[in-house]
């Protein structure tokens, strides 16, 4: 009998952060994925990143994970999105080339030292005393393991729905798994069913380009990844999107096969994303809108598919024909494959512990879609915080908590634990209330310390950004006392048409001008000899910090009291046995929610929804009795 130190279930984007950090921390791993070409497949759209997700890709790849790197070795255009409004908001996109990404995900899973991919898919998982002792595979192959992490995506028991045709898959052509559910559900655990969609795949030659809005990439596009090489970025040639919109008479043609969409006639019991609706549910939902939005995104390179991102659906196949044939640029398309809905198993995520250990059963770990997710970046953000868990738990060493106020992974798990979901969870940027602080580019900063700590970060990395901290350190607090005369600045003042100074100014305060950057203030300064200055300007990534601390002070410093007001009560601790039915006086829901999600601290209790104030102030009056 094969034994493992972690066995992972699933070979999707939480899946493979799962597996290569756990074996890259040392531990024995089995990747357990039914074919090892579909690892890193792209079931829905063939991109990374975007509003939120990209703050969540770049948190991932401090931590040493492979989502950011693999993203830019296969990606056919990057875009940063939000650059017109504060740094807080702005996102990494990068439109993917879906063969390519695949193959690169298996290239790195396979090149991962201590990893082995078992071709196969788990039926049962054991358990002995509350602890997870191996799983049992399809082709009846017993398999032994200290951890288990499940990243099943949309397979548990998937069904896609096309009209009401129905077929069993887990997503297009592939399998559903069959028996995990029910394992689980035996071991005492509460299963649910979610709903998501995928938009048709269109024809490349039979679209009308040029009457189409292109949509082109950046310029100078950056990579997700600081591991990547910016002189070798970008690896491939880029391609542009271009975008279409829907209309009333497309609506109207819709709305005839209402009356078979699986979703309106209840053949579909599990609730889809509310913010990444199909297209019929936009019609009803937004009914006074005239037209939504379309994007239509190349596959890959050498792909002859077209995904229309935003026409998700799963009406009957000639209802969606005729609807896109009315929408400009695709009134003579090819539909190579109409879009559908998946249904699948998911477990509430209030069954899960903030390191994402289960609260039932030792050593079992959900990461990804299991746990009522949406995207790949949310389930890669899982992946690695449950693959590090695993393995420190193999290894006797501190469990690993990403906090609301250091990370987007911290409040996407804070937010599944503490208030669950009946409705698939995506990550937006309103979510965090730190936000200023969770900025894509100090991702680094924040948690890269974690990566180098559990040896998923190489050192010279790490001395590499302790210096750079020194840099900005030093130069902040060098900027925000040295003052720039009128005679080397007003020049630059005058032609950007800003009101010129009469008396010196301390370079930290002109720098907020909207209108001003550190580097010109600094080119006009006339500290062209200064040495602090002269490594500042040569140190690109290290005068963005610098600028964005001077420009954003005062809301920065703001967040950090907010911060150091609730780290007060992130440490009062709760036990973990605590009887919360023994407390009366906390109202019946307060102690019903309380039991069922077992916060560990007053914190994370005050944020479970159903929970009030008073219910907290008399938890902190009986903690401190």
């Amino acid at each position: 009998m094969r034994k493992f130190d972690v066995i992972v279930v699933g070979g999707g984007h939480a899946g493979i952060e799962a597996a290569v950090s756990a074996a890259l921390m040392g531990c024995s791993v089995a990747m357990v994925t039914m074919d090892k070409h579909a690892i890193g497949r792209m079931s829905c759209n063939p991109a990374i990143g975007g509003s939120a997700k990209g703050h969540l890709v770049h948190e991932i790849d401090a931590l040493g994970g492979m989502m950011g790197l693999i993203a830019d070795r296969t990606g056919i255009q990057f875009r940063t999105l939000n650059k017109s409004k504060g740094p807080a908001v702005w996102a990494g996109r990068c439109q993917s080339d879906r063969k390519l990404y695949s193959v690169e995900a298996e290239r790195v899973v396979s090149n991962t030292k201590n990893l082995e991919i078992v071709e196969d898919s788990v039926v049962e998982a054991f358990e002995e005393n509350k602890k997870i002792v191996g799983v049992k595979t399809a082709k009846g192959e017993e398999i032994k393991c200290k951890a288990l992490v499940v990243c099943s995506g949309t397979f548990l028991n998937g069904l896609m729905y096309t009209g009401f045709n129905a077929t069993k898959g887990g997503r297009f052509g592939e399998p559903p798994a069959i028996g995990l559910t029910e394992s689980l559900v035996k071991m005492g655990f509460v299963s649910g069913r979610l709903k998501t969609g995928t938009p048709p795949r269109l024809l490349k030659s039979s679209i009308n380009w040029d009457i189409l809005e292109e949509q082109p990439g950046d310029e100078n596009p950056e990579p997700f990844s600081m591991r990547t090489p910016k002189d070798e970025f970008p690896y491939l040639p880029q391609l542009s999107c271009h975008i279409t919109y829907t209309s009333p008479e497309v609506h109207k043609i819709l709305e005839k096969g209402f009356d078979r969409s699986p979703m309106f006639t209840g053949l579909i019991s599990g609730v889809g994303p509310r913010y990444c609706p199909s297209i019929e549910d936009k019609v009803v939902r937004f009914a006074d809108k005239e037209r939504h939005q379309l994007f239509l995104e190349p596959e890959g390179l050498d792909s002859d598919l077209i995904y229309l991102n935003g026409f998700s659906s799963s009406l009957p196949v000639e209802i969606q024909y005729e609807a896109l044939r009315k929408i400009k640029g695709l009134e003579d398309v090819e539909m190579v494959r109409p879009a559908y809905a998946i249904e699948y198993d998911f477990f509430p995520p209030y069954q899960v512990d903030l390191t994402l250990e289960t609260k039932l059963i030792e050593g079992l770990y959900f990461a990804g879609q299991i746990n009522g997710t949406s995207g790949y970046e949310e389930a890669a953000g899982q992946g690695i915080v449950a693959g590090i868990n695993a393995a420190l738990k193999i290894q006797k060493r501190k469990e690993f908590v990403l906090s609301r106020n250091e990370s987007y992974i911290g409040v996407l798990i804070d937010d599944l634990v503490g208030k669950s979901t009946d409705e698939p969870y995506r990550m937006f940027t309103s979510r965090a209330e730190h936000r200023l602080l969770l900025r894509q580019d100090n991702a680094d900063r924040r948690l890269l310390k974690y990566g180098y700590e559990f040896g998923l970060i190489p050192e010279e990395m790490y001395r590499d950004l302790q210096m750079r901290e020194i840099l900005i350190t030093k130069s902040f607090d060098y900027f925000n006392q040295k003052r720039i005369s009128p005679l080397a600045i007003n020049p630059l003042l005058e032609l950007k048409g800003i009101n010129k100074i009469d008396n010196g100014e301390i370079i930290g305060k002109i720098v907020k001008r909207p209108e001003l950057s550190l580097k010109e203030v600094l080119e006009n300064s006339g500290l062209n000899d200064d040495e602090l200055v002269i490594k500042l300007l040569q140190n690109p990534k290290a005068l963005e910090q610098v600028e964005i601390e001077l420009k954003y002070e005062g809301y920065i410093q703001r967040q950090y009291e907010l911060v150091e007001k609730m780290e007060k009560l992130e440490k009062i601790q709760i036990p973990l046995n605590f009887n919360y039915f023994n407390l009366k006086t906390i109202s019946a829901e307060g102690r019903e929610k309380l039991s069922k999600v077992k916060p560990r601290t007053i914190g994370q209790a005050s944020r479970i929804s159903g929970v009030t104030p008073s219910d907290i102030s008399i938890l902190l009056v009986y903690l401190k009795s």
